[in-house]
């Protein structure tokens, strides 16, 4: 029989194994948590546990073979297109069946962890997203002759991060030429190029059901991808696209997802279509009203759950 852990948190932070760094809003969150709970509270990595079976009863443990009982919230904060099916989504499921809230949940992140998924999600729920061709098995090289593929379009991995794999194809030759040279471990997405947000999109921050931070992000030389890990500027605007930010909420609960990073499109007749939809959003130290969110959703949670106890 196994002692468990000493000081057993109630509210963790999940991140990646080490060595990987945390991102720099995942350390300002697990500070700000840290400073709210105390030693209620801890950063735990994936590396770090066990998990299984004993008796009939779910077990998570250390490496070393301490007991850990399962927290009551657990902020997941690894990148979705990230995790593998076997690995981060098992341990996921895990805390889940133990007892433990995700903040988002395990489904929520494997949907969001393929931007195919998210389309269809999307799609079934009524909201505007753009025209978009994915394949299963076929060569990339036979999917961009069929006479379906119309450029220009935006052609992108179904699992990358921070605009990385994304570019503008502008005519099916272009696609045609460069078909034999692309990675194929995953599938592409052949999307509709919106021309009236080339370089710039709305990214909507949104905490249990609300917008509590928004902005506009542009690239600064002028290439497709407006993403603020490729050098992009942003301006704060919450509250002047009211419209666009109900459409976030809409899509952040079609997902399952009460924190999320919702990326909007500006269509020509001024309206937004929906780009992704992000289940582990970064933020800048400018976006001053996430971490209030943030901890306060945290406290609603933790409030719940002992009311129910």
């Amino acid at each position: 029989m196994s002692s468990a852990i000493e000081a057993p948190a109630e509210v963790w932070v999940l991140v990646r194994e080490h060595p990987v760094p945390l991102m720099k809003a995942t350390r300002v969150l697990a500070a700000a948590l840290e400073r709210a709970y105390g030693p209620r509270f801890a950063v735990w990595h994936s590396n770090e546990l066990l998990f299984g079976v004993r008796d009939g009863r779910l077990v998570l443990q250390t490496l070393g073979g301490l007991d850990v009982p399962p927290p009551k919230v657990v902020l997941v904060r690894q990148t979705p297109g990230t995790m593998t099916q076997h690995r981060e989504f098992t341990l996921l499921r895990h805390l889940e069946r133990m007892g433990a809230v995700l903040v988002n949940s395990a489904d929520s992140h494997q949907r969001c962890g393929n931007k195919m998924w998210q389309l269809q999600e999307l799609a079934a729920a009524g909201l505007p997203v753009p025209d978009s061709l994915s394949y299963a098995t076929a060569p990339f090289a036979g999917v961009v002759r069929s006479p379906e593929v119309v450029a220009p379009c935006v052609v992108k991995s179904v699992n990358g991060r921070n605009g990385r794999g994304v570019f503008l194809a502008p005519n099916t030759d272009l696609l045609r030429a460069v078909a034999g040279s692309l990675a194929e471990e995953v599938p592409l997405i052949l999307q509709e190029y919106v021309a009236p947000s080339h370089g710039r999109d709305l990214r909507v921050f949104i905490v249990d059901g609300e917008p509590v931070a928004a902005q506009i992000r542009s690239s600064r030389d002028g290439s497709l991808a407006s993403n603020l890990a490729r050098g992009a500027t942003a301006e704060l605007c919450l509250g002047r696209y009211p419209e666009a930010e109900a459409l976030a909420v809409r899509a952040a609960a079609a997902l399952g997802l009460s924190i999320a990073g919702v990326d909007l499109l500006f269509t020509a007749d001024g309206g937004h279509t929906l780009c992704e939809v992000n289940a582990v959003p970064g933020w800048r130290p400018r976006m001053t009203t996430v971490l209030p969110a943030l901890t306060a959703y945290v406290d609603r949670l933790l409030d719940g759950i002992n009311a129910e106890a």
